[in-house]
């Protein structure tokens, strides 16, 4: 009976119950070899109708397979309630008795056998197997049968489990009333059966089926057509309507993160998209944390000029204090819980060794390891979500303020930052506050984690823990060099970084000019030298953290020799359980130690970004006081300016504008004109409150709506871009849209108004733009209207539409400001200022200041001299058209309508396919698992992945010669101060000196070899990411926005150079440690492998179960956060047109919107994290808690006991590592998904060659210029219509050739397939005798010159802008500004670096100069080509009149043995040609000379010269009565 007394108060229930207790006269229903027996007779019989069960269960599902289908949907919706407590209760019997099952095998293996514990451990086992099978048969049968009731056998087999459960517990209650000992696990198992069996009979058999009253309720709504629709459409809502579960879960929930289960299941089921995703609570939405961070600020600093890294950092805090205080109480409950395990070593050996203090001492020591551990991983859980929730909240507020800010900077302030660096205040500085949310405890953490250890140490080893403190101290000094390096190389990164991100995005926004010029791959040299530079910084950087690496890693080994060296010296005994404490000691202490190198870096980093933000806050806001606003109707003046003096740059002596006294009334229309650069947008600029104000008065009156001379377009569809914020009112939307000829364009296009436009309009014709641009400005409604320069990008008759039926029409009773370099526009006005050098040097009505004989003379003298081309024949032309107006369209016309309209109701019945049909697709994604093939391509970028064994064999050999440390100091220390040592102490030191510098050598190596493939694997991918993305066509630029192309430049290449080399080497590493601590573990009780096979069996089912929503969440995470960058870009480009209609608020809120949708996976991506994390972190709590019993049953002295204590110190590290090995693969597989979307990119179908051996045309050719087209077919995608329908003409060579048409006939479609922009659908170009086709696009575009549309300027000097292959000399270059008008300017322009100008800096896209100077500028480009051929695409449309007289006058000098081929909407700079060509619809409608063009007329080309003369007979007539 002595055995039974010793167990009775056990506190846990390890055993069974022995035949021992009853009385030798009990009957034998009372015995327990009977209940045993029974009760596995009664599960064998279970196991045996289960089986027969599915056997039958799967010939019927073979029969009725073909009706299953279509009721699937309906049968789950079917399933009982309650259905998952019951499957969880069911596997939590099954494993509740494999334990009791395990533990009575070990105990029962040190004490001895009999029949009864035979039958007991039998019926255990079959009970295991009979619950289980009970769990897969609920699992893979019952869910998907559809059933409302759980089956006729389960209920049975429950009732009868209940009644044995009840019997058993009812003898242990007579037994115990007969004063016979009963052990208190026995009760326990009874007691657990009765309850789980009351459980399982209620749901059987007394709980009521609601599920079948929710099925009659939904069976109507099933029937028929709408079953589908019922059933999807929620799910498209889910996302925008449903609240994360997060903000209403219950503590239990929050503890276990169970409320992450439904959409990690939704995302093991199907591919999660974004409407899946729950929307963030108000809380970690940035709609609801900006205010509150805003309100802070601005308390602390006021503007943004008193921002400084503290205050920042003190907002922040604020929006975050409960949050940051909850997690420094959960770090610090983790942090001392961890040090419980380190603590009881000692004790722990000692009760091995066979001394115990007291009665079930070991039972009690298990206990303690158990609960500690658990804490700990509760406590850690908690910890890293709340703080990565945190994180979520500070990147988003970031970001909001950055994009606020952007809308407010000065004109001087922009032209600091270019759109690419604020990018990276976005995609790198505010990612890195939200990431350093993980550190921010650590720094105070690695105190209290040192103090921790040295108090633990100071119990064990006395004073020389003294020496560990020492030690600790001169390991951080050792580093201090290192932290600084750090700090000074990550600084020089960013700048770096900012640099190449610059460049970048400027030549993705002009990559068109780029593939014209043929300058792509010098431009894309310029990129490689910045990221060399780059990857200098780079590699200081990842070396300088892997030798930091190194010294901490070594650390702890540095740590046992001074300290165990301290201790011989002072004499102090060393046993092997203080041995084992002190180096469990260390290996915690290790954590924040190897740590702390990641976390001042972080703090270094995060530094240098708080620096970056501050920096860019206190930059100067738009002067708020430039105009003065008054309220609609309260004054008669809409404008008035008295003595200003503006100047866009304040520190410079010169004024942009000087002296301006103007005074509008309202309704009046004021007409600006010029010469180039003489400050006609600056005043414009001016009234838009742009221009820094030095002194004087601006007022005006009522609301404001801007036309920008370069139109602002944004993404989106047509529709969106007209309504700019206002609701839709049908009428005035079609008035507008009539009034700027724009309803034909929409017959035209494939889904009128609803059109997605690509980035900057890019499938947009100029005018197109520009007249949308118009109909955004009407649709406003506004009282002062400003236009600059609207008309020049239109054709004659579309000018003189818009003027009537805008300026003259719909805007008859509004006031109107508008530049125009159109003479025939001024005599409509009701007042002329005429501007020179920054002032208004005339001002009047038409009549009267054309007698003035001063400047305004010149302008229309030119005018005039223009006209005067047209000869006598204007009259007769005139009246001709008019007469044709009068009678109604031509035949011709109706034609076209005819096929117009049939067009669209084609287009109209492939609506379904309009997504796959815009230009602008949704950002592609890739679905499902990452493929090995891209780690594989990953590992084997560089040699071949030669270096990846040598990487694997250091870390093996680390670990070796770590372990082999541990183990020789545990197996030469004594036991106790009174066992004599195997070794003397100095031997024992000097092997472990030995094997832990050998230990830390081959760390080194892999912490180089790792860096080493980083970042030369990083610098592989870059250079073919780039070059495929330089080398694509330019349909893929316009169908990609280029926020696409910039995430993969910034996020993903910081992520390949960065993160994933460590990602994919920690995984690998915590692989190789994990075994090796398992190995370490079953050299001691090989029975850990029971537990152990099982549950790392269960953690990589819950890793594949947790990837596929996790996977896609990293995903969502890349695809949202395009479109964030994008509209960030298109904002800070349209930042005036935004201003000047007073849409800050909009965007600002559809920032905070887009944010949002960028927010919410990445949320959900740390709670999915944490959720597998928890689950794995219990697994890994049971495995160690389950090694230890086995560790407290073997009998005494079978174990060595330092031996076994050496397992438990690596046992206490077996759930972090564990968990971290699951972990860094998950986190990886997110990671990878940046290695992904590059490889992508690396993927792009590529361009014909640039050079093709050989078929090199000769060097001088084209020698003549002759071009033969032959049946040229053009389209843009194989998928949209025919846009050039099969033309065939001959430009003869030296000929000048104009081409004419009216928007969008297909002229600029024609000069790019000249250049090979488009590729031809059939047909051939054939340039001296030699087909375009057949040469390579560089010898092509190099030896052609064009002047583009929308003139183009990089950042830079006017010398590399003139000639970025620096080919040219300074006297050519001079010599070609002064052929174009600018030499003079640049002279006198303020910066130049050197005494002739030539370095005079422009900023990005030379927006500090005007855009007929830009034009001008692109002029000089080909006046020092000297090409043979040039084309001019709307070359002339930004300059005033004489200056375009003057451009053609320089080209018909040195160009007159050149083909010059002219686009040109002003008719008089194609009336000098030698041949006019006139599209039409993708047609050539007329090809001849302009002479005999119009000596017909009723040709098309006179009616064009008509129309241009009748818009300009105003302006003559008056000229005329003038004089």
């Amino acid at each position: 009976m002595e055995p039974h007394y010793q167990i009775q108060h056990v506190f846990f229930p390890f055993f069974t119950q022995s035949s021992s207790l009853m009385d030798a006269g009990a009957g034998f229903l009372l015995k327990p070899i009977f209940l045993h027996g029974f009760s596995a007779s009664l599960h064998l019989v279970l196991l045996l109708l289960l089986i027969i069960s599915w056997v039958c269960k799967n010939l019927k599902v073979s029969v009725d397979q073909s009706n299953e289908g279509s009721k699937d949907r309906f049968n789950k919706s079917k399933r009982v309630l309650w259905y998952k407590q019951t499957l969880f209760c069911c596997l939590g019997v099954s494993v509740f008795n494999l334990v009791l099952c395990l533990l009575s095998y070990f105990y029962w293996y040190r004490n001895g056998w009999s029949d009864d514990k035979l039958v007991a451990l039998f019926d255990l086992g079959l009970r295991t197997l009979g619950w289980g099978a009970i769990s897969v048969y609920l699992h893979t049968q019952f869910f998907n049968s559809g059933e409302p009731k759980f089956p006729f056998l389960l209920r049975v087999w429950w009732g009868s489990y209940m009644s044995i459960s009840c019997y058993c517990l009812v003898i242990g209650i007579v037994l115990y009333n007969k004063r016979v000992t009963v052990p208190i696990q026995y009760v326990v198992s009874d007691v657990v059966s009765v309850i789980t069996g009351l459980f399982f009979c209620y749901v059987g058999f007394l709980r009521k089926h609601e599920g079948e009253e929710t099925i009659l309720l939904q069976e109507p709504l099933l029937d028929g057509n709408s079953a589908s629709e019922d059933v999807v459409s929620p799910i498209k809502t889910k996302g925008s309507d449903n609240v994360t579960p997060f903000s209403k879960a219950s503590f239990i929930s929050i503890l276990t993160f169970s409320w992450m289960g439904s959409l990690i299941a939704d995302g093991n089921k199907k591919t999660l998209d974004l409407e899946d995703i729950p929307q963030l609570d108000s809380s970690d939405s940035v709609v609801g944390a900006f205010p509150i961070f805003r309100n802070k600020l601005e308390a602390e600093c006021g503007t943004g000029s008193g921002m400084t890294r503290l205050k920042l950092v003190k907002a922040l805090f604020f929006l975050a204090w409960k949050d940051i205080l909850l997690t420094a109480f959960l770090a610090l409950v983790n942090t001392s819980s961890s040090y419980v395990g380190p603590f009881l070593i000692d004790t722990f050996v000692q009760y091995l060794n066979g001394k115990q203090e007291y009665k079930h001492e070991g039972y009690v020591l298990v206990s303690a390891f158990f609960v500690a551990k658990l804490v700990e991983c509760l406590a850690q859980r908690q910890w890293i979500f709340r703080l990565q929730q945190v994180g979520v909240r500070v990147r988003a507020v970031i970001i909001a303020m950055v994009y606020n800010k952007s809308l407010t900077l000065s004109s001087q302030a922009m032209q600091g930052h270019t759109s690419g660096e604020i990018i990276n205040f976005m995609t790198v500085d505010a990612e890195r506050l939200g990431d350093f949310m993980w550190y921010i405890h650590d720094p105070w953490l690695v105190i209290v984690q040192v103090g921790l250890a040295f108090l633990i140490l100071y119990k064990n080893l006395g004073l020389a823990s003294v020496a560990t403190v020492f030690a600790t101290i001169v390991v951080m000094v050792v580093n201090f060099p290192f932290w600084r390096m750090q700090e000074k190389f990550q600084d020089k990164l960013m700048e770096s970084k900012d640099k190449r991100m610059k460049a970048t995005s400027e030549i993705l926004r002009n990559m068109r000019i780029l593939k014209l010029q043929g300058w792509e791959m010098k431009f894309l040299s310029k990129i490689t030298e910045l990221r060399k530079s780059e990857v200098g910084w780079l590699k200081k950087h990842l070396y300088c953290t892997a030798m930091a690496s190194f010294i901490f890693w070594s650390a702890p080994s540095f740590l046992s020799v001074v300290t165990f060296g301290a201790c011989m010296i002072l004499g102090l005994p060393l046993s092997s359980g203080k041995i084992l404490s002190a180096i469990a000691t260390f290996r915690i202490l290790q954590v924040p130690i190897y740590a702390l190198p990641d976390t001042i870096s972080m703090i270094i980093q995060t530094k240098v970004s708080l620096d970056r933000i501050s920096s860019f806050i206190r930059m100067d806001d738009l002067q708020s006081d430039v105009v003065e606003r008054l309220p609609r109707g309260n004054s008669d003046t809409s404008l008035e300016i008295i003595d200003g003096n503006f100047s866009w740059d304040l520190s410079s002596p010169n004024q942009t504008l000087r002296d301006i006294n103007l005074k509008v009334s309202h309704g009046m229309k004021v007409a600006v004109c010029g010469t180039v650069g003489s400050g006609k947008s600056s005043l414009i600029s001016c009234i838009l409150g742009e221009i820094p104000k030095i002194s004087g008065i601006l007022k005006l009156c009522g609301t404001k709506a801007y036309v920008a001379q370069s139109p602002w377009i944004q993404s989106g569809t047509i529709q969106e871009n007209i309504l700019f914020g206002k609701e839709m009112d049908r009428e005035s939307y079609d008035r507008v849209l009539e009034a700027c000829c724009l309803k034909k364009d929409l017959e035209i296009l494939s889904f009128g108004d609803q059109t997605v436009i690509g980035e900057r309009g890019i499938n947009l014709s100029g005018g197109q733009k520009q007249r949308i641009q118009i109909a955004r400005a009407l649709y406003q409604d506004a009282d002062v209207y400003l236009f600059d320069d609207p008309f020049s990008a239109v054709d004659a008759h579309t000018g003189s539409h818009l003027f009537m039926e805008v300026l003259m029409g719909l805007l008859c009773s509004k006031t109107v400001i508008y530049v125009t370099h159109q003479m025939e526009f001024l005599p409509a006005a009701d007042q002329i200022l005429v501007m020179k050098d920054g002032k208004i040097v005339q001002a009047g009505k038409y009549r009267d200041i054309l007698n003035s004989e001063t400047d305004f003379m010149e302008l229309v003298g030119a005018h005039k001299q223009a006209l005067l081309a047209i000869g006598s024949m204007e009259e007769g032309l005139v009246s001709e058209k008019i007469i044709e107006d009068s009678s109604g369209p031509s035949r011709t016309t109706e034609v076209v309508k005819k096929e117009e309209n049939k067009d669209v109701q084609n287009d109209k019945s492939d609506e379904v396919a309009e997504s796959k049909r815009q230009l602008v697709q949704e950002e592609e994604r890739e679905k499902g698992k990452v493929g090995f093939s891209v780690y594989w391509k990953y590992i084997t970028a560089i040699y071949a992945g030669a270096l990846v064994p040598f990487i694997l064999l250091a870390q093996i050999l680390f670990q070796t010669l770590q372990i082999g440390s541990n183990y020789w100091i545990a197996w030469a220390s004594p036991v106790s101060e009174d066992v004599k040592p195997p070794v003397g102490s100095s031997t024992l030191i000097l092997v472990f000196v030995i094997l832990a510098i050998g230990g830390s050598f081959c760390l080194l190596a892999r912490n180089i070899l790792v860096v080493t493939t980083g970042y030369k694997t990083a610098t592989l991918l870059f250079n073919k990411m780039h070059m495929c993305i330089f080398r694509a066509p330019m349909s893929f630029f316009d169908a990609t926005p280029s926020g696409r192309i910039l995430t993969r430049a910034s996020t993903d290449q910081s992520a390949v150079d960065l993160t994933i080399p460590m990602q994919i080497g920690g995984f690998a590493f915590n692989m190789i440690q994990l075994l090796a601590i398992i190995s370490v573990m079953s050299q001691v009780a090989w029975q850990i492998f029971l537990v152990f096979i099982p549950v790392l069996s269960i953690c990589i089912w819950y890793q594949q179960y947790y990837i596929s929503s996790a996977r896609e969440l990293s995903r969502l995470v890349g695809v949202c956060k395009a479109p964030v960058i994008q509209h960030f870009a298109e904002t800070i480009s349209g930042s005036t047109t935004i201003r000047s209609f007073d849409q800050q608020s909009r965007f600002q809120n559809t920032n905070m919107k887009l944010m949002d949708e960028y927010s919410r996976p990445n949320f959900h991506v740390a709670g999915a994290m944490e959720w597998l994390c928890f689950h794995l972190d219990m697994l890994s709590s049971i495995t160690f808690a389950f090694s230890l019993v086995l560790l407290i049953s073997v009998p005494k002295g079978v174990l060595n006991a330092a031996i076994a204590g050496l397992a438990v110190t690596y046992g206490l590290n077996l759930n972090m590592l564990q968990a971290s090995a699951i972990w860094n693969l998950c986190r990886l597989e997110n990671k990878i998904i940046s290695v992904e979307r590059m490889l992508q990119y690396c993927s792009i179908p590529s361009e014909p060659p640039l050079e093709i051996e050989g078929s090199r045309p000769d060097p001088s050719w084209p020698s003549h210029g002759e071009f033969s087209i032959q049946d040229l077919q053009v389209r843009y995608a194989p998928h949209l219509p025919l846009v050039l329908r099969g033309l065939t003409c001959t430009f003869s060579g030296g000929m000048k050739t104009g081409i004419v048409g009216r928007t969008g006939s297909g002229k600029s479609t024609l000069i790019q397939t000249l250049f090979r922009i488009v590729e031809p659908a059939t047909g051939q170009i054939m340039i001296d005798g030699i087909n375009i086709l057949s040469i390579g696009l560089h010898d092509l575009r190099s030896r052609l010159s064009i002047i583009p549309q929308d003139p183009t300027m990089f950042e830079g000097t006017v010398r590399s802008n003139l000639d970025p292959l620096e080919e040219y000399t300074d006297e050519q270059i001079w010599e070609a500004l002064d052929k174009c008008q600018l030499a003079e300017e640049v002279k006198k322009k303020e910066g130049k670096l050197d005494s002739r100008g030539m370095s005079l800096l422009l900023s990005m896209n030379g927006e500090n100069w005007s855009m007929g100077q830009r034009q001008l500028v692109c002029l000089g480009r080909v006046l020092l080509k000297k090409s043979k051929v040039l084309v001019l695409d709307e070359a002339t449309a930004s300059v005033d009149t004489a200056t375009d007289n003057l451009i053609q006058q320089t080209l018909r000098q040195h160009f007159s043995d050149c083909t010059v081929i002219t686009i040109a909407h002003r008719i008089t700079s194609v009336l000098n040609s030698d041949m006019v060509l006139l599209l039409n619809q993708g047609l050539i409608e007329e090809y001849d000379s302009p002479t005999k063009l119009l000596q017909n007329k009723s040709s098309s080309f006179a009616q064009l010269v008509a129309e241009y003369s009748l818009r300009s007979n105003s302006s003559s007539d008056t000229h005329l009565s003038g004089n």
